[in-house]
């Protein structure tokens, strides 16, 4: 582990529009707290091109690229940790490579393509730990799990009373004017765009509940077909806690609308993505006995603070892993969303959600 008093030195493996985009400027806000030494991409130029922008905050930051680049991060004592931002379907074998160089990892979502892929690399990293005198940290970056308005409207669910149901309305804007559009691992990934974007909304779906999926029976279609099948899916599913609930995504839609709300005996909890006085987040109500309600609004940060757990995870030896970022948690997002495409493919067939 890192000296407490000095931060410690990472890497970012990739240089694509998210690390371009979010990854540096959030660095750049929390530059007390870590060193970013190098950035490593498969190519000169497109690690250069991020090393540009990032040197305005890390003027000592390095440029890397291909087999030799990744050699020397791996070979470097000073870089601890890494984050891991490339294709989705290189994450879980660049991770694992790291791992076992003894990097701890921040890996980006999804934690893997599939179930089996989950399982046979929760086994290459148990057998990693084992070999390890000390275990690197594996954590997935769900950012949905550290947005304030999910942390604060968790702790109200209790003052609702017993679930009688919940609801996730997604209606996102996957066009061609997105960035991620044109992505080609995003539209090869099986199960396409709702597989990327569908684990944020399960994330935050199972943090508010407090409890898991049980098992789901769903509908899918492919309409537009400029997008990656399916694009719509329709699920109804089942929480151990004995309540049920339906979970509705279309990828494009002309009327963007993101929404999470859990109805209970005594009240209803809402959450609403929005902008207020020009910054972006969620409006976070809790409707209450006697028609009262109230509204807070609460500003995108969920990257920030994922960044800062992860830091003060590789740089302090006496306490454990932040759990929201544990790649178990990853997991059990992709397996929620992997049974509800295989049952919209078995046309709406009860399946079982894989346990981690």
């Amino acid at each position: 582990m890192a000296n407490r008093s000095s931060p410690p030195g990472i890497a970012i493996l990739g240089a694509g529009i998210f690390v371009k985009t979010q990854y540096i400027p959030r660095l750049a806000e929390i530059s007390d707290l870590v060193v970013l030494k190098a950035i490593w991409s498969r190519t000169e130029e497109s690690a250069r091109g991020a090393v540009e922008i990032a040197r305005k905050h890390f003027p000592e930051v390095k440029c890397k690229w291909g087999d030799e680049g990744l050699n020397e991060i791996i070979q470097d004592s000073s870089i601890v940790g890494v984050a891991v931002v490339v294709a989705g379907h290189s994450q879980v074998e660049m991770s694992l490579r790291m791992l076992k160089a003894g990097k701890h990892v921040l890996q980006e979502k999804p934690a893997a393509a599939s179930i089996s892929e989950i399982e046979t690399a929760m086994s290459s990293y148990k057998n990693i730990s084992a070999d390890s005198t000390r275990c690197p940290i594996w954590a997935v970056a769900e950012n949905y799990r550290f947005e304030p308005a999910f942390v604060e409207l968790k702790k109200l669910i209790g003052e609702i009373g017993d679930m009688m149901n919940v609801q996730l309305i997604i209606e996102g804007s996957m066009n061609s004017s997105n960035p991620y559009f044109s992505s080609s691992w995003r539209r090869n990934l099986g199960g396409g765009f709702i597989l990327d974007m569908g684990v944020h909304y399960i994330a935050g779906l199972r943090m508010l509940v407090g409890c898991e999926i049980t098992s789901v029976s769903a509908t899918t279609s492919h309409v537009d077909k400029t997008l990656p099948a399916p694009d719509n899916i329709t699920s109804n599913f089942q929480l151990e806690n004995g309540c049920s609930g339906v979970f509705v995504m279309v990828v494009s839609s002309r009327s963007p609308k993101i929404l999470w709300r859990v109805v209970g005996l005594k009240g209803t909890v809402q959450l609403e993505r929005g902008v207020q006085d020009g910054r972006h987040g969620y409006m976070a109500t809790v409707y209450e006995e006697g028609g009262t309600s109230r509204t807070i609004f609460y500003p995108f940060c969920g990257v920030t603070e994922e960044l800062k757990a992860f830091f003060n995870d590789i740089s302090e030896t006496s306490k454990e892993q932040e759990p929201r970022l544990s790649y178990v948690e990853g997991a059990r997002d992709v397996a929620v969303l992997e049974a509800m495409l295989e049952s919209g493919a078995r046309n709406r067939a009860v399946v079982p959600v894989a346990k981690f």
